[in-house]
């Protein structure tokens, strides 16, 4: 008889929970709050027009087509993606246009033509990218750190003997001015830091590993647009024999000495089941403040980690175009006068710049019917701080303002009377929707050298059969590394 799991939300980890532990033989049940799969990494459409709802950089696809392999199924026939040609457009108020080419040599001749920065300091960064992640990627993203295993074995070894490699005591930005001469160029790599939420200023230069993804492996875009991660995913695990309960929230986890020994759920707001559902194991991709604080409250609460500063949310505009922009790409970014002002806004004053950075996702650019003809859909992310009781209405309507004026001025054309429809997503329904501390894009923030030690692990301490995937947790967030906590914690889990 086969041993049977029950997952806490349908989140891209929680997907990808469920797909490994059936090809181990478990009967698995996903239960999730909302009615939707994906969590973050959701859609939606409005008025002919076509949004992904959050993250919009696709990298690492293997680890996609990774889960597909486990299953002995061929990928193409549920996913497919191409690799992008350019990754980003970048813009400045000063008129200053630069385009990042997949193709590391030709992003070094751009830089070199635009900003008169040595082609060879770009591809000296990128080769520097490419060696912090050799060095951390099998020891820190593809197992526990909180297993002994981890710090006894030749890959450790490797990371202890390239240690000073990795930067630690120094912060991106200064690793970064010391590479760079020309400001802008700084501004852009340290921009990195926001892939996880994080303050450049603050965060250590570790975290340059992030462009290696980008410019040494590739920017991909899924066929089917972000959504399609999550559609495909969901139709092989439902191949595979995984049960997915909509609208059923967990509330509660019933524990007996070490175990955990029934889930308590409600639809709709109603008791799904007169009794606690009992599973051999669980696995939680709810936010680990969210689980402990909710779903077991009355256990030893891992204060030092549950209270450990959150990292920055963001505030988005879903906005359909009625005009198309030749200028702009698919992914795109309009840079702020003063970066370092903007972070210290988000992180110190937890408020909002009035000159943010913004960045900008078309999808229809490269899936035209993501737009009605002679439309397009834009997604602005702006990062904000996460959700600590501002006058969330003020600052969206200030910065509705802010965007709308810094970006008719970058594009000669007056933005407002083309937005003709709009949704809006918060730090508070962010919060509501996620169950995301605070709002918190990626869980615990990043900004100092020993965050990566201070994200729970992907096993339970107290309860035996209790596991945690998803962005708060170790590795951490985004997509990539959440399909990672995926992996570690199912490889902890013995087969069925």
């Amino acid at each position: 008889m086969s041993r049977t799991a029950a997952i806490i939300g349908s989140g891209i980890a929680g997907i990808a929970a469920a797909i490994r532990l059936s090809v181990k033989g478990f009967q698995v049940d996903v239960f999730e709050a909302n009615a939707y799969p994906g969590g973050k990494l959701s859609g939606f459409t409005q008025d002919g027009f076509r949004f992904d709802a959050g993250p919009s950089l696709f990298t690492l696809p293997q680890l996609v087509d990774e889960l597909f392999q486990l299953a002995g199924r061929d990928p193409k026939p549920y996913f497919d993606y191409i690799r992008l040609d350019e990754t980003c457009r970048y813009f400045w108020d000063d008129g200053t246009r630069l385009t990042a080419w997949a193709d590391r040599q030709a992003f070094a001749r751009e830089v070199e033509t635009v900003l008169g920065e040595s082609a060879s300091h770009l591809v000296a960064h990128l080769e520097d990218s490419a060696t912090k992640y050799r060095i951390t990627e099998k020891l820190f993203l593809h197992r526990s750190l909180h297993k002994l295993s981890t710090w006894c074995n030749r890959d450790a070894l490797f990371g202890y003997l390239n240690l000073p490699k990795l930067e630690v005591f120094k912060t991106m930005n200064r690793a970064n001015e010391q590479r760079f001469q020309h400001p802008k160029l700084v501004q852009l790599f340290n921009r990195y830091a926001t892939y996880n939420g994080s303050d450049p200023y603050q965060t250590p230069a570790t975290l340059n590993i992030i462009p290696h993804l980008e410019y040494n492996i590739g920017a991909f875009f899924p066929k089917d647009g972000m959504i399609g991660i999550t559609n495909s995913l969901v139709q092989l695990a439902k191949d595979l024999g995984v049960r997915f309960h909509f609208n059923t929230r967990v509330t509660e986890l019933r524990t007996t000495g070490n175990r955990v020994v029934g889930v308590v759920t409600q639809t709709n707001g109603q008791d799904a089941s007169p009794a606690p559902l009992p599973y051999d194991l669980v696995i939680s991709n709810m936010d680990i403040v969210s689980t402990f604080r909710r779903l077991l409250p009355n256990a030893r609460q891992p204060e030092r980690i549950l209270r450990q500063p959150k990292s920055s949310s963001g505030l988005i505009f879903y906005w359909g175009i009625s005009q198309t922009f030749p200028e702009l790409g698919l992914h795109n970014i309009f840079f702020s006068q003063d970066y370092r002002a903007e972070f210290d806004a988000m992180f110190r004053q937890q408020t909002l710049s009035d000159d943010p950075t913004v960045y900008l996702n078309i999808t229809s650019k490269h899936k035209p019917d993501d737009a009605p003809a002679n439309g397009e859909n834009w997604f602005l992310l702006i990062n904000a701080p996460n959700n600590s009781g501002q006058d969330w209405d003020n600052l969206i309507a200030r910065t509705r303002r802010n965007v709308i004026r810094k970006l008719s001025q970058q594009l000669g054309v007056d933005i407002a009377p083309l937005i003709v429809c709009e949704s809006v997503l918060d730090p508070r329904s962010i919060e509501s929707r996620t169950s995301s501390a605070q709002g918190a894009l990626y869980g615990n923030s990043s900004n100092n050298r020993f965050a990566a030690f201070l994200r729970h692990a992907n096993f339970s301490h107290q309860f035996q059969n209790l596991y945690f995937v998803g962005g708060s947790v170790h590795p951490g967030g985004g997509i990539p590394l959440c399909l990672l906590s995926a992996k570690i914690a199912t490889d902890l889990i013995a087969d069925a």
